[in-house]
């Protein structure tokens, strides 16, 4: 098995960045959703709400970070802003402060979407748990949904479009590191596994929503698809899984073409 691609969004919801390799840092991949919008009231907001978050188009280049919008030239800002508003923010039940360092392009952004929005910045300073009922020791993660690294396997991509009527690219879920050279689900039954020198713990299921039914093309909803196929064969309770999130050992750096290696097994 070996490491097919990696992936990061800088801007929590916005579209995805395909790297050949990348830093692991105590967040997970360096940069990841790092950024993100916020309502008013501070609340995060992702494609579950604004399915065409997927046009805005992030860049790094060097220390700075560019966002696109169709039809419109990149705005640049800093990546690792240092300077501005300090805003309390939600994430889910998780509360802490951010910074807000770019106003002109709260304003960009808010006459895209249709709505006030804030560009927000998670600093050092802040400190976000990753849930303690699965990762026992105190590690942070960033903006994410709730863990620092989505893993999926390309063969359980294979076997989920093999029963849709049309097939469906990666993007639609959104993962951080997808392996080949494993069997459909396999990941499913993964506890630990080391890709080159890191390893990773498999602690949960991802249970997914209504963003893997987004265009990320278009930024437009599709239908109800993948979520009716899955739910015939990938549902516990009431969730639909599709996916494993991870927890990093420590930093590092990972290659597109690095090795898998199953440390450990789930029992059967």
């Amino acid at each position: 098995m070996q490491l097919a691609s990696i992936h990061l969004y800088p801007l929590k919801g916005a579209a995805g960045l395909e790297v050949a390799e990348w830093e692991v840092d105590a967040f997970g991949l360096r940069h990841d959703r790092r950024f993100m919008l916020v309502d008013p009231e501070g609340r995060f907001v992702t494609q579950r709400e604004e399915p065409r978050l997927a046009l805005v188009r992030p860049r790094i280049e060097g220390d700075r970070l560019l966002l696109a919008l169709p039809g419109q030239a990149e705005r640049a800002l800093a990546l690792e802003p240092r300077a501005g508003e300090e805003l309390a923010v939600s994430v889910w039940s998780a509360e802490l402060r951010a910074l807000a360092p770019a106003p002109g392009l709260d304003a960009w952004l808010s006459a895209f979407l249709g709505r006030a929005l804030r560009l927000v910045y998670m600093p050092e300073a802040s400190f976000r748990r990753v849930d303690a009922r699965y990762v026992s020791e105190r590690r942070r993660t960033s903006f994410t949904d709730g863990f620092p690294f989505l893993v999926i396997g390309q063969a359980s991509l294979d076997e989920l479009n093999r029963r849709l009527a049309a097939p469906l690219p990666m993007n639609r879920f959104r993962p951080n590191l997808v392996i080949q050279g494993a069997a459909p689900f396999a990941e499913d039954g993964w506890a630990q596994i080391r890709i080159g020198a890191l390893d990773f713990a498999l602690v949960k299921p991802c249970s997914r929503c209504v963003v893997t039914t987004t265009d990320q093309a278009r930024g437009e909803r599709d239908g109800a698809e993948p979520l009716r196929t899955l739910a015939r064969f990938r549902r516990r309770g009431d969730a639909v899984l599709f996916g494993q999130n991870a927890q990093h050992a420590g930093p590092g750096r990972l290659r597109a073409g690095d090795a898998v290696e199953v440390v450990a097994r789930r029992p059967a």
